[in-house]
């Protein structure tokens, strides 16, 4: 029973993890940019996407995933020159409309260029075994190093924002634009940035999920839903609290979804406990969403409020 929760936890935190690299991005472009982007799901997809295609082409799954976040970062740099620095100004229901259209844009795109049937990811040999661990838990290698990474990237998103002059200027600009604008810093360029590194955030995250996921049109909306999720619980704006969510929705919505049945059926007839348990488990992180908006209604670890 230890190694098998043991082996959940770390399910979860793998989870938790991948939420954060999108949710982080999600809410980068919120705090500073105050815009709602419902297509970052679709980078995520388009991240999967070109780490499959460019495996194929190199051979090589890393040098494939680094080259997928790089290539979904020029997309998100293009695509905030070319449409979202026009809807600043403009209210988030435009935000949500005109996003919500690139979802369906991206889906369609994507089974023009790769076709609308799954495909499935390959790993190297060295990744596709299984690691040794503690009481006797073998557990793959693969999902050990997307929990790795994932926790890199979260200390270097850390130190850049919080050590670096680049930093500086986006918690400035998330408290105060318009005093950031005033000291003749270009907040233009500023948005530009915030919104490619979210979108390589968002890309990177996709590449590590292919060989989790079947890599399909539409993937990106369900991970969408629980990066928002995130974003709720954690606080607008902070990558703090995004940090803390994602990892708080993915250790409940693996345990959830391993042990609500069991722990049923000690209360309840196994056909009531087999019937209740999946439902109720994928109700638990919005059952949590919802209780920290009632207690904390700007989340867990909110950001400094804008001026």
């Amino acid at each position: 029973m230890t190694a098998l929760v043991f082996e959940q936890v770390l399910n979860g935190l793998q989870l938790g993890v991948l939420l954060f690299l999108i949710a982080a991005g999600l809410t980068l472009i919120f705090g500073v940019m105050d815009f709602i982007n419902l297509s970052h799901g679709s980078l995520f997809m388009l991240g999967a996407y070109f780490a499959v295609t460019f495996q194929g082409l190199t051979g090589s799954f890393l040098l494939a995933v680094v080259l997928a976040g790089l290539v979904v970062c020029l997309i998100g740099l293009l695509f905030e020159v070319v449409l979202v620095r026009r809807l600043y100004e403009r209210s988030h229901l435009d935000h949500v409309l005109i996003t919500y259209g690139l979802i369906l844009v991206a889906n369609e795109a994507v089974s023009i260029a790769w076709g609308s049937s799954p495909i499935f990811s390959g790993l190297p040999e060295a990744l596709s075994r299984l690691t040794v661990l503690p009481f006797g838990i073998s557990y793959p290698a693969y999902r050990l190093l997307v929990i790795v990474v994932g926790i890199a990237v979260a200390a270097l998103l850390f130190y850049l924002v919080k050590e670096t002059r680049i930093g500086m200027r986006v918690r400035a600009g998330a408290t105060n634009r318009t005093m950031v604008s005033v000291m003749g810093v270009n907040i233009s360029l500023l948005f530009t940035v915030v919104f490619a590194f979210g979108a390589f955030l968002a890309g990177l995250a996709g590449a590590l999920a292919g060989p989790l996921l079947s890599v399909q049109p539409g993937m990106g909306e369900t991970v969408l839903i629980l990066s928002f999720v995130v974003v709720v619980i954690g606080g607008l704006g902070s990558i703090k609290g995004a940090l803390l969510a994602a990892v708080m929705v993915g250790l409940i919505d693996t345990m959830g979804r391993a042990f609500l049945r069991d722990f049923l059926s000690a209360f309840f007839s196994p056909r009531i406990a087999s019937e209740t348990g999946p439902a109720l488990a994928s109700m638990l992180v919005y059952i949590l969403m919802a209780l920290i908006l009632f207690f904390r209604p700007e989340g867990l670890l909110p950001m400094q409020k804008r001026t």
